[in-house]
Parts: structure tokens; C-alpha cells; sequence
């Protein structure tokens, strides 16, 4: 492995920590929010009508999408993934010729 896929390997790593972090924060910051908004409904109205879960819908979807994309979306068709079908067709031009 040469210097340059090595710091290349690194910078993606570095990138997908990164997105994880991202979007652990993102997740506490949702229970937090949609906790004091049932909170708030319950306060207002005592569930007699839980707006709090159009709110926790909405802000769930983008989540899941989010989640796809870094667990996924990664492993199908990531860098990775095209880094392999790279070398598997080099390999088989090599064998072939």
C-alpha cells in the first residue's frame, strides 16, 4: 500500500467518524426535543391530542434517511465498494491478456 492510499484510506476514515458523530448528536438532540415536547403536550393538553408526534415523525424520517446513508448507502456502493470493482476488473484484464 503506498504512502498516498494510505493518507487516502485515512481522510475517509476520518470523514465517516466524523458523519457518526454527526449523527449521534443528532439523535440526542431528537429524543431531547421531542421529549420536552410531550412534555409540553402533556402539560397544554394532557394527550387528549398529541400534536408532539407530527413532530416526531417528521424529524424520525429525516433520521432514518440519514441513517441509511451512513450505515447503508456505504457499504453497497461506497467508496470502497468502486475501489473493488476497480481492481477486480484490472485483475481481470491482467488475466486475460
Amino acid at each position: 500500500m503506498t504512502e498516498e492510499e494510505r493518507r487516502d484510506k485515512y481522510e475517509r476514515a476520518k470523514q465517516r467518524v466524523a458523519d457518526l458523530k454527526k449523527f449521534y448528536t443528532e439523535v440526542i438532540s431528537y429524543v431531547a426535543f421531542i421529549v420536552m415536547l410531550g412534555g409540553l403536550n402533556y402539560y397544554l393538553n394532557e394527550w387528549r391530542y398529541m400534536w408532539f408526534l407530527w413532530a416526531a415523525f417528521g424529524w424520525g424520517i429525516g433520521l432514518v434517511f440519514r441513517a441509511y446513508k451512513i450505515y447503508v448507502k456505504s457499504s453497497f456502493f461506497g467508496r470502497d465498494w468502486e475501489e473493488r470493482k476497480i481492481r477486480e476488473y484490472l485483475d481481470k484484464d491482467d488475466k486475460n491478456e
